[in-house]
């Protein structure tokens, strides 16, 4: 299971690979050394609130992405999100539920 801050620093390190930035200039841009932005991309530290509304501008997008990682989970993750899931379910919905996994694999 990944820490959220391990998460947290990819999600920063996708967002900011998509706007073409690199640590240094993000760096640059935000006022901290290289190795800052590198030990936030591999959680090995977190930022303060004015870095992230910082960041958030700068990449153009709302604090709120870079906490949206549900895709960057790892496989053990999803199949616990997954089964939580499905002990919720009537019957109704896990024959449902069934059908479309065997149609979709």
């Amino acid at each position: 299971m990944q820490s959220t801050i391990k998460l947290f620093g990819r999600r920063i390190k996708e967002i900011r690979k998509k706007n073409n930035i690199t640590q240094e200039k993000l760096a640059e841009m935000l006022c901290l050394d290289n190795q800052t932005i590198s030990r936030i991309e591999t959680g090995n530290f977190f930022t303060s609130y004015e870095n992230l509304e910082r960041m958030s501008k700068i990449l153009n997008v709302e604090i709120k992405d870079f906490f949206d990682f549900e895709h960057l989970k790892d496989k053990e993750d999803l199949k616990k999100d997954l089964i939580k899931e499905v002990e919720k379910m009537d019957t109704n919905a896990l024959q449902k539920t069934k059908k479309f996994i065997k149609e979709f694999i």
